[in-house]
């Protein structure tokens, strides 16, 4: 089975929640850790990799910064849509997965801006030196928004899930009755 040809709903959702629930545990997990460890100044890893401990009170790339509970708001009202796609939604593997990393991503950082104790700033620790500082559930997002671009589309109503009915005028209990 082709990662963007369809999966039972049941599974795109417990693949969507499994993902978003990991992203959210290692994104919580490694600011804690950020907050713990690099409150004495920054590490340098390998080449250009920083991990430098800032605060971030707009969206990404500090983009409308001082403004972090509309960027919450918008959080809650992205998060209400994600939701309603994976639940209305024939999804593949790869799109479960990347509407997980999404709703992950944006709930970190929602979990951030409502409980951290920052004025509604995020925080951030990954410094490339070359690209703005960001952290771990800013990455999921992104690689999740290119996983969704990268197969939505591929994976459509035309080609119904276990679960659908057939357009065909048959029932599916009928077909499995049949096979038995």
């Amino acid at each position: 089975m082709s990662p963007v040809e369809p999966i039972r709903r049941t599974s795109a959702r417990l693949l969507v929640a499994a993902t978003l629930v990991f992203v959210l545990f290692a994104d919580q997990a490694s600011k804690t850790w950020a907050l713990n460890s690099l409150s004495d100044g920054p590490v340098d890893l390998i080449w250009t990799l920083r991990l430098r401990l800032t605060f971030n009170s707009g969206a990404a790339f500090s983009l409308g910064e001082g403004f972090p509970w509309i960027f919450a708001g918008l959080a809650v009202i992205v998060l209400a849509g994600l939701g309603f796609v994976a639940l209305r939604s024939t999804l593949g593997r790869a799109s479960a997965v990347g509407l997980g990393l999404v709703a992950g991503g944006a709930v970190g950082n929602l979990v951030d801006r409502l409980l951290r104790g920052h004025e509604g700033a995020v925080v951030d620790f990954i410094d490339l030196q070359w690209w703005p500082v960001f952290n771990l559930a800013d990455a999921c997002l992104f690689v999740g928004i290119g996983l969704l671009l990268l197969t939505w589309g591929r994976t459509g109503s035309a080609a119904p899930s276990e679960e659908q009915e057939p357009t065909d005028g048959s029932s599916a209990a009928a077909d499995r009755a049949e096979a038995l």
